[in-house]
């Protein structure tokens, strides 16, 4: 079985220096789902109306700095900023199938010097939870900074109390490096933040559970999957 190399410290010379590119506001094609810049005349209608309809759908907005908001014009308003920013890069996520957009992602805290992208500010709707196309959406995310544009570390955030966010991290393949006690104050509330790690060496065995997990015979008719994609990265961690 495939497992990856224990990490260790290291001052070893960096060559040649990290060869990162800045990403591009462009979309991102995958199978079941078009990750897509932002456009505040085009995507902030189903995004609310997905985001706010009941009680359980405004629960995304739990741990995240931002939302809910009172109605479609002031979503429009926080959404239009966004659309402008470069870093964090923002993306709507477009289901195929549907044609709704169902998602918002991100690149930030992008170094390019140092090779090091985070992707962060991830809120997928009810239909996309738990889906093929929320996962293909991420996996958009993390090929294109480590394929097309050559970054060496990939990071995920989150509040440190956000279990669901925590198992998603590793379900993806990241490595827990840790907890950032006291680190920011969200909505009024002490946020202490879990980081996790996914480095360019042990892209290529995630990336292949990835495409294994993804293809058309790994769903049943009924669109579940097979095999678990957390299995399948968990057994590449030695603990």
């Amino acid at each position: 079985m495939n497992r990856l190399p224990e990490r260790h410290l290291s001052g070893a010379a960096v060559e040649p220096l990290p060869p990162s590119l800045p990403p591009k506001r462009e979309s991102l094609d995958g199978v079941t789902v078009r990750l897509e810049p932002l456009d505040a005349t085009e995507h902030p209608a189903d995004l609310f109306a997905l985001s706010h309809a009941d009680e359980s759908a405004q629960r995304i907005w739990d741990y995240l700095s931002y939302g809910p908001f009172p109605d479609l014009a002031s979503f429009t308003t926080w959404f239009a900023a966004r659309a402008e920013s470069s870093d964090p890069l923002f993306f709507a996520a477009r289901h195929k199938a549907s044609g709704q957009v169902q998602g918002m992602m991100s690149y930030l805290n992008i170094y390019p010097a140092n090779g090091s992208i985070e992707i962060g500010h991830i809120w997928l709707t009810p239909p996309m939870q738990n889906s093929r196309h929320g996962t293909e959406a991420l996996y958009l995310l993390m090929a294109h900074a480590f394929n097309s544009l050559h970054y060496r570390r990939l990071e995920w955030k989150c509040n440190a109390l956000n279990e669901g966010s925590r198992r998603a991290a590793l379900r993806l393949g990241f490595a827990f490096e840790g907890i950032f006690y006291q680190h920011m104050v969200s909505k009024g509330r002490n946020r202490d933040t879990a980081w996790f790690s996914l480095l360019d060496y042990e892209w290529p065995l995630v990336q292949a559970n990835f495409q294994t997990w993804l293809v058309d015979a790994n769903f049943d008719a009924e669109g579940k999957p097979r095999q678990s994609l957390g299995a399948l990265n968990g057994a590449l961690r030695p603990h």
